[in-house]
């Protein structure tokens, strides 16, 4: 797998151009058209920043630490030169007029934006099957789902397409497609990155992040998007991402996570990686978090809330899909919306709608904030005596594609593992970690205090180099 540091490195010392590096970037991406991965290509801006990077050089210029760096951007980052669909057809022909921050950070060091990737509707869904322009397929095996909300950055981070990867992450959508494809994934602190910019999931729980292949990627792209945005008033001061040794941490394995119904060979991938946890100095001890097993139910009262809110201001008026056919202002709204959204952002408003109703707000979506606060709570409790937390990041491997499509229940099951840590703002973070029988990649989860993102990227790293 090529990194970040090789490219920048060609490039500054002439082995290659910028404009190379990102045509073959363009080609990879061409090239894996069957994974559909990639919704739109911004070829042509890329190549003229690539001729910029590369005269820079030439006049002696200084570079960004991302210099002529390719990546792909999940396809609800505002940005030039493809449209934002947010894989919906109501957003089919969207031109953004704006950048994302996260954007505009990373081309400020040097990075360019290669293309859009693909994901389920409005980031709704777990398998990337729900895109309103096809499945994205996985990385490993074709047969089966990417994962998701962001399936299209993994499947590209993982075909070794781009060296880094942007997605977003509300109860899983980073962690658990980073699983399926064997790379590594990371949800950072509530907060830690600017959301301006990019398309509205569940605001409380959204957050950026990227998928790479190794560590140091990861650090060195989440240091550059880390830190607060006038934009953005839920950001918080900078949360250090900078990579360091670690020494004799304290980790608890969550126990209600190991149940009979997760993959024997996850179950044992837990055992094997905290085996190698106390190889490596560290104290490893198995823990309860009662309310874990109450987290689903929370997030999809209190996630379709917060989305029955943000889809509101698609309506076929200012912009968007407009149904043709419609002759009054109501049916502008209703037809528009039934035309541009998929089955399951209707089945989330409709939910949504129904928990913040008058005479159901108290009954269910109260409820639901008064035990999200309980967990957290459990969560600070235990983060008083361990320093990380770890969990298998998915139930089991990747499944068929089609598996689980009439089954919207078993679907939101998959984001079993992920949703605690969102619920609660954490940092946490999917490591590949050995296959199952079928060759399919195993992800496991280390979870931290808010503002540890830095420690878990530094006991992944660690690991990663003793098993190298």
């Amino acid at each position: 797998m090529t990194s970040v540091s090789e490219i920048t490195s060609d490039i500054k010392s002439s082995k290659r151009s910028a404009r190379e590096v990102v045509q073959e970037a363009i080609d990879k991406a061409r090239a894996a058209s069957d994974f559909n991965a990639i919704l739109s290509l911004t070829e042509e801006r890329a190549l003229l920043r690539a001729d910029e990077i590369d005269q820079k050089l030439a006049s002696g210029e200084a570079l960004g630490r991302l210099a002529g760096v390719p990546f792909i951007a999940k396809d609800n980052f505002l940005a030039f030169g493809a449209p934002t669909t947010a894989a919906s057809k109501i957003l089919e022909n969207f031109e953004a007029p704006i950048q994302a921050t996260t954007i505009e950070k990373l081309e400020a060091e040097g990075a360019i934006l290669i293309g859009k990737a693909n994901l389920d509707a409005f980031a709704h869904g777990g398998s990337t099957e729900n895109s309103a322009f096809g499945v994205t397929k996985n990385a490993i095996d074709q047969s089966r789902v990417a994962g998701g909300s962001s399936g299209g950055s993994a499947v590209a981070a993982a075909l070794d397409i781009v060296p880094f990867t942007l997605g977003t992450d509300t109860g899983g959508s980073i962690r658990q497609p980073a699983a399926f494809n064997g790379v590594y994934g990371i949800k950072p602190t509530y907060g830690a990155v600017s959301r301006f910019g990019v398309v509205a999931m569940a605001s409380s729980t959204d957050v950026i992040g990227c998928f790479t292949c190794n560590v140091d990627d990861m650090s060195l792209v989440m240091d550059i998007l880390a830190g607060p945005d006038r934009h953005d008033m839920t950001t918080i001061e900078r949360v250090p991402m900078r990579l360091d040794t670690v020494k004799n941490l304290k980790i608890g394995v969550i126990n209600e996570t190991l149940t009979d119904e997760i993959q024997p060979e996850i179950k044992e991938a837990v055992r094997k990686y905290s085996d190698q946890l106390r190889a490596d100095g560290h104290t490893v001890e198995h823990v309860s978090l009662p309310l874990v097993k109450y987290a689903l139910a929370m997030y999809y009262i209190i996630v379709p809330a917060e989305v029955s809110s943000n889809l509101a201001r698609y309506d076929g008026v200012r912009y968007g899909r407009r149904a043709s056919d419609a002759k009054t202002l109501s049916e502008v709204y209703g037809e528009s919306r039934d035309q541009g959204f998929m089955t399951e952002n209707k089945r989330r408003i409709m939910i949504g709608s129904y928990v913040l109703s008058s005479g159901y707000f108290d009954a269910y979506y109260e409820k639901a904030q008064k035990a999200r606060t309980l967990l957290i709570e459990e969560f600070n409790k235990l983060f008083e005596q361990y320093d990380i937390l770890l969990t298998p990041t998915t139930p089991s491997t990747a499944f068929k594609i089609g598996a689980n499509a009439d089954d919207p229940v078993k679907m939101y099951l998959a984001d079993i593992m992920t949703v605690p840590a969102s619920l609660a703002g954490l940092p946490a973070l999917n490591v590949p970690f050995g296959t199952d029988k079928d060759k399919l990649p195993i992800g496991l989860q280390l979870i931290g205090k808010q503002r540890d993102d830095a420690l878990l990227m530094n006991l992944a790293k660690a690991l990663a180099e003793k098993q190298a």
